[in-house]
């Protein structure tokens, strides 16, 4: 038989959890587009999904897919250096999913291009999701979220809204809308 301490300490816990829920702020949509060539170091890469994961200098995650158009993918390993240029345009939705979202957490269209044997293995990757993510670290000293999409791959965005990364928290869902087109050099690089 449950007591009258249990009954009450689970009252206290819902009207916790309750206030919790009611008194999060809304917070806007966010849109930005951008260039940026980055170097990254491969972290892991899955042959099997041809996605590669990249770390770049201040230890942020991204995972990129190399199309099947891309040649070549085999000549690249953990460790290895690359540069990439990176148009982006992004969405951020904070707000629960709907239930065709949480029904097909990722929607993705993409398109790519391959280098030729005589050049370097490279090629052009264009790509947009829309998925359910959810924050995974937050670094407000470099100002960057890294998220986690429902498939395991990782995005870090780098934020420029200091009160905004101020009111984010680890385990928050976000709806994120990104496209990007890059090339993808797998070009050796110094380290």
């Amino acid at each position: 038989m449950k007591t009258p301490k249990f009954y009450l300490l689970t009252f206290f816990v819902l009207t916790l959890l309750s206030i919790n829920i009611y008194s999060q702020e809304v917070l806007p949509t966010k849109e930005a587009m951008e260039l940026q060539t980055m170097q990254g170091t491969i972290t892991a890469i899955n042959p099997e999904t041809r996605e590669i994961t990249l770390m770049g200098s201040q230890g942020e995650l991204n995972t990129i897919t190399a199309g099947e158009e891309v040649e070549r993918f085999d000549e690249i390993a953990v460790g290895d250096a690359i540069v990439f240029d990176l148009y982006t345009y992004m969405k951020a939705e904070f707000r629960e999913p709907t239930a065709e979202e949480i029904a097909e957490p990722v929607v993705l269209v993409a398109d790519a291009a391959k280098a030729t044997m005589e050049e370097a293995p490279a090629g052009a990757i264009g790509a947009m999701i829309k998925a359910v993510v959810t924050i995974e670290v937050l670094n407000r000293v470099y100002m960057q979220a890294t998220v986690k999409g429902p498939e395991g791959n990782y995005l870090t965005i780098d934020m420029e809204d200091e009160d905004l990364i101020q009111k984010l928290h680890i385990g928050q869902v976000v709806i994120l809308t990104y496209a990007e087109a890059m090339a993808i050099s797998l070009e050796k690089v110094s380290k």
